[in-house]
Parts: structure tokens; sequence; C-alpha cells
């Protein structure tokens, strides 16, 4: 007799069964042993030595960063562990796309039940353009945190695609492929929760990664406050501050002219003064970027919602993307390998993701903004039919262990002019599913392959800004076949 099993509290560790106990730092986040910490991290002066021909460019300029015009924010949601994203979240189908059902043990295969199968009435919601099962935690989490009008503006789209579990070395993340498309920011260009190469649990594909862009660490409000700290609030304190700064430059530029080293040296000496003096000017009071002050993110997270892991995470990466301080950014949640032989736990912890995700979008609505938001995880889930009837486990099948056959990944784009639109009525899904409820790896060229599914993320990235021909010039190593990218682009233009 099955003995039925607690779900564990949203931020409690997993403890499996069938998995060896974890030994590195990745498998420790994937199930919940470890969490985020502050820290800032940013590129020395002598870090711009490796490559001269960059920092002579970047010294050129010595007005701080700014925003490429007309660029989308992107968001990034990696969900670590292996999330269940395809049928009991987001609907995936067979070739006929997400409504081409799959078989009844296909769904099981995917978590549910006969009474909660596609097919019965009112088992679909499609309020985000992107069909949903209607029961879907990461459906019910985005709408708690998004208004009526902003699902109206929402669509995304689902892509069926393989990926291993339990790892950290999927190249899911695109970030360095949007920076590379042009997203920017004024004070970052990336940043990500996590201190790691990509900002998150899952790498960078090798040939995006640029060292010379490496995300900014930011999880909290108090890292948000620390890109800008001057140590000056008062306003008048500021405006002498920067007139200081700027006869410093001035003087030292006198200093800087007798030097007899490389040409980027001087330059950068110089710029550094005109830089510093700048940043003062613009951003002398450091508390425009605090979260806990916009009162818009104040009633997207009331009471004291915001000082939670996952929303605390949401809110820093969210007011600095979208306020274009920030030009992407990388939110990761650990624990999300949650096959401990319960359904409620990952019901608890997809809420909590759809939640974030839905304060995105709703941050977006508010501010008149456009946005992308990705999710990803690498692996998935599985079940053996077994039901969960706990008041979480909401009578669905709960989950036995891993299985990368069941992968899938999605993206949500809202536009404050108007819900995106499709390219294609088949554009809303990318690949397809086996009616035994296994993704069909041969379906498109990123049903099996992770680097080009981030690449074709990019691909999509650049046909929302409507510059889809620059995808060679932004990704020169791409190897998506030419001949496949119309096929891989969801969404006409939304700028």
């Amino acid at each position: 007799m099955w003995k039925k099993k607690r779900p564990t509290n949203s931020n409690q560790p997993l403890r499996h069964e069938n998995h060896a106990k974890p030994v590195t730092r990745r498998q420790f986040l994937a199930q919940g042993f470890l969490t985020g910490s502050a820290m800032i991290t940013a590129p020395s002066l002598l870090s711009f030595f490796a490559s001269p021909s960059t920092a002579l460019a970047q010294a050129a300029d010595c007005g701080l960063a700014t925003p490429v015009a007309g660029k989308i924010p992107f968001i990034g949601f990696d969900l670590a562990g292996g999330a269940s994203i395809a049928g009991s979240n987001v609907l995936v189908g067979g070739r006929g796309g997400q409504l081409d059902f799959l078989s009844a043990a296909g769904y099981e295969k995917l978590g549910l039940p006969a009474s909660m199968l596609p097919s019965v009435a009112g088992q679909i919601d499609t309020s985000l353009g992107l069909a949903f099962h209607a029961d879907s935690a990461i459906l019910r989490g985005i709408l708690s945190k998004a208004s009526a009008g902003t699902l109206a503006n929402t669509n995304g789209a689902v892509i069926a695609a393989r990926s291993e579990n339990d790892t950290g070395n999927n190249p899911h993340n695109p970030i360095f492929g949007i920076a590379r498309a042009g997203a920017a920011g004024q004070l970052v260009t990336l940043i990500g929760t996590r201190s790691s190469d990509s900002g998150g649990r899952s790498r960078a594909p090798d040939s995006q990664f640029d060292a010379t862009l490496r995300p900014t660490k930011v999880d909290r409000p108090e890292d948000a406050l620390g890109l800008v700290d001057t140590g000056s609030t008062n306003a008048q304190e500021q405006a002498d501050t920067a007139r200081v700064m700027q006869a410093i430059e001035q003087i030292s530029a006198l200093k800087v002219a007798k030097l007899t080293e490389a040409q980027v040296v001087k330059s950068l000496l110089s710029c550094g003064y005109a830089q510093s003096a700048a940043l003062v000017s613009q951003f002398g009071d450091p508390t425009q970027l605090d979260p806990r002050l916009d009162t818009r993110i104040a009633q997207i997270f009331p009471g004291d919602q915001i000082t939670q892991d996952k929303f605390r995470k949401t809110a820093a990466v969210m007011k600095l993307v979208l306020n274009g301080f920030a030009g992407a950014g990388t939110v990761e949640f650990g624990g999300y390998d949650y096959h401990n032989s319960t359904r409620a736990t990952g019901e608890i912890r997809d809420f909590e993701a759809g939640q974030a995700i839905g304060a995105t979008l709703e941050y977006a609505a508010q501010l008149g903004k456009p946005l992308m938001v990705y999710v990803f995880s690498d692996g998935s889930v599985a079940s053996n039919g077994e039901v969960d009837d706990s008041d979480d486990g909401r009578n669905k099948l709960i989950w036995k262990g891993d299985n990368s056959s069941t992968a899938s990944v999605f993206f949500l784009v809202y536009n404050p002019a108007g819900r995106a639109q499709l390219t294609s009525p088949a554009a809303q899904q990318l690949g397809y599913f086996r009616p035994d409820g296994s993704l069909e790896t041969a379906a498109t060229p990123i049903s099996n392959n992770v680097d080009q599914l981030a690449e074709a993320i990019v691909l999509n990235y650049l046909a929302l800004n409507n510059e889809v021909g620059r995808f060679a010039q932004v990704l020169p190593n791409a190897t998506l076949p030419g001949s496949s990218l119309n096929s891989l682009i969801s969404f006409q233009p939304i700028v």
C-alpha cells in the first residue's frame, strides 16, 4: 500500500531515495540545499588588458552605457533541477500543435489523470494566448499577479526540446546572445541571481559566451543599490561631488597626457574619471534602484512578500531590467528536482514560479514596456500513475523520477500595443510529442540540441525586434541550418 508523503515546504531541500547524496554545488542547488548569496562582481581595470581593442572601444565612449533604442527587455527564469513544463503546465501536443491531443497514457506520463485530460471540457486555458492546462500551477501563479489587461496583451510559444536531467551543463541560457543582439542597460548589460558565468544554473552556449559581458550578480535590493553606491544621497552633495570629480578629471588629464604607455591605458584612465562623475550626477541617489521603494512593485508583492527568496530575486531583477538599468537578466530558482513521491511539492513550487513570472509581466504592463520572458529547466520528470489526493496534490499524479524525454521550454511576450501576432498558427508550438508522452527528437533541429535551442531563442528575440537579418552577425558561430530559420520564428515583430 502506498504511504502518502507530505509535500515539502517551498524552501525545504529535497532528499531523493533514488539519487546519490548531493556532492557538487549544482546538485545541492537543484535539490534546494543551497540558495543564492549576495555579491556584486564587476570587471576591474586590469581585466581590460586581455583585449586592448575592446578596452579602447569602451574607453572611447566616456558616457555611461545607454540602451539601444527599441530593444526589448529580456528576463530568463532558470528552474534548476528538472521542472515539469509540458502537459501539466503548458500543453504540448502532436504534429498538429498544442490541441493535437496525446493518448491518455501519454498524459498520464505527464502527470494528468483521466479526469483532467485536455480533451475534457474546461481543462484548457488560453487567457495568455498560449494554451495552458486550466489547473496548471504555473498558470495559477501568473493569474494571481497579472491583471486581465496584462493577460490580453501577452502571447507565448512552447518548444518541445530535450535536455539532460539534473545538470548545469545544459547550454540553455541565451543571455549572451541576447546582449549581442543589442540588449543594454544604463548601468550594466547583464545581471543574474547567481554568481556564475550565465547568472543562473544552466550555462550559456560556448559559441555565445563573452567574458566581458559576464552578468553582475543581483539577487536582492541591496545588490541593486550597490551598483551605484557613491556614498552621497543629498542632492547638493551629489552636485558638489560631481563637480569635484570633473575638476579632478581635468587636472588628471594633464598627467595622463604625459604617460608613455599604450593609448588604451591613457583612454581608460581618463575615461574613468568622466564615468565616475557621470555616475554621481545621474545616480547619486541609489534609492531610485531600490525595488522596495517602488510603489508599483509594492502593489505586486504586498506586505512582506518581497522579503521571500523567490520574490526578492524577481523584484531586484525586474526593477533593473524593465527600467533600463540592465539590458537582460536571469532569475534562478533552486529546488525544481521535485520528484519526491508527491505531486504537492511540485505544485507549490510551480505556483511560486508562476507568481514570479506573472509579476514581471504585470510590472512591464504598468511601465508600458514590452518584455520577453523565457522559462527553462534542465530535464524534466514523469509519473507512473499514482494519485496524490492531498489538498496541494489536487488529485494529480505524483512525480516518481527524472525523465528527459518529457522536457520542454516556453517563452511569453508582453506587448503594450496589443497581443503579439504569430507568424503562423503552427508557430505556437515548435516541435511535438509522440502519443505516448515522449517528445519527438527528430521533429526540428532544436528538439535534441540544446545549443541550437538557445540559438533559436536569440533568433526569436531578434524577430520581435524586427532584426532577423542580423542573426548571422549576432551569432556568427551559430549552427542552426539557414533553411530552418523561418520555421523556428513564432512571432511577428512588435517594435
